[in-house]
């Protein structure tokens, strides 16, 4: 049987504390709970857990002192670090996310909001620590010259990468501007678009969390092939082209890795071509809600807002018959529409529709 997570509650704020102790438990996690900083950096170091969610406003110490304690000790700086705060201000936020911090809930927050924060940073933890007990090196270690596959230099991004936060809707760039860096999506969604010879817009590329994009222009100093905009809330971090190609020039393995990942993507805007030429309406709609579900949510069957703007362009249709076919969908009992949400209710159905 899987042992279960543990995960470390530092709050003062004893109603709190323990709401979300039981919510935790129901969820099938351990918890540990600490009433102020001191006592939960003496519970870290005793009990290790597997993630830590702190509260910021504590008497005696602080959550960012609590932080910056945990970071420098050895046995405790590769913990997934949670903060939970009623300060909203982007200054503060941005001074968690500085220190160290994996994630940053302002309250109230939702159920949901909390599980998936604590499950998504669970799962990038357990790649970087495997990636730590395979390879026998901490994230400090990491250079240009020990950047020996893909993961390396995502790890290298992580430690060396300029930081971006753009909001749902923000232009990361436009087709056409200067091309200086290559990005790495810490969190959220972008999309990568572009305009045809009549002005509509075709949709090229879906990236999410861990994957680069921005790369289309990998060695010539060309102009930006496409526009990228953030379809969620996202958090980059970004590598200048004159850097990335030094490490290319002594890591050659790296260097096909990228090469593979552009024939990768050359070849998906073929075959959204082709299938822009032959698939019948219902079939591209059906298939661009799967592929937009996948992307945007952890279960394909959640529901996920996006425009439905954005949903026709991918499909490569006008809106109006879009946003047609999906209401016959409904009809039929494939998906569900409410408050502008889409959820897909018969995935099996909706994958088939020829």
């Amino acid at each position: 049987m899987k042992n279960k997570r543990k995960i470390l509650i530092i709050e003062d704020d004893h109603f709190l504390r323990e709401n979300i102790s039981e919510l935790l438990g129901l969820s099938n996690y351990k918890v540990c709970k600490a009433s102020n900083g001191n006592i939960g950096i003496e519970k870290a170091k005793k009990c290790k857990p597997d993630i830590i969610i702190c509260d910021i406003m504590m008497p005696e110490i602080d959550g960012y002192s609590v932080l910056e304690v945990l970071a420098k000790d050895n046995s405790t700086k590769f913990i997934p670090f949670i903060f939970l705060s009623a300060k909203t201000e982007r200054k503060d936020i941005r001074k968690g996310m500085d220190l160290g911090a994996d994630d940053y809930i302002t309250k109230p927050f939702s159920e949901i909001e909390l599980i998936n924060s604590i499950e998504s940073r669970l799962a990038k933890a357990d790649i970087l620590n495997s990636a730590r007990e395979k390879q026998n090196f901490t994230k400090e270690d990491i250079n240009e010259d020990t950047i020996k596959s893909m993961n390396d230099l995502k790890n290298f991004f992580d430690d060396n990468g300029e930081v971006f936060e753009y909001n749902a809707n923000d232009i990361v760039y436009r087709e056409g501007n200067n091309s200086n860096y290559i990005y790495l999506i810490k969190k959220g969604v972008v999309k990568c678009s572009k305009l045809d010879e009549h002005g509509k817009e075709l949709t090229i590329a879906l990236h999410k969390e861990d994957d680069f994009f921005g790369y289309t222009s990998l060695i010539q100093n060309i102009p930006c092939q496409e526009t990228a905009m953030a379809l969620k809330d996202v958090e980059l971090v970004a590598i200048s082209k004159s850097e990335l190609n030094n490490i290319f020039n002594k890591n050659h393995k790296v260097t096909l890795e990228i090469i593979q990942l552009l024939s990768d993507d050359l070849s998906g805007v073929n075959d959204k071509l082709l299938q822009m030429a032959y698939s019948s309406v219902n079939k591209k709609t059906a298939e661009t809600i799967i592929k937009f579900a996948q992307k945007i949510s952890r279960n394909p069957e959640d529901p996920f807002a996006i425009s439905r703007s954005d949903l026709a362009s991918e499909a490569g249709i006008a809106t109006e018959t879009f946003i047609r076919t999906m209401s016959n969908f409904k009809k039929e009992g494939l998906i569900e529409i409410e408050h502008g949400n889409i959820r897909i209710l018969d995935f099996n159905r909706l994958q088939n529709i020829e």
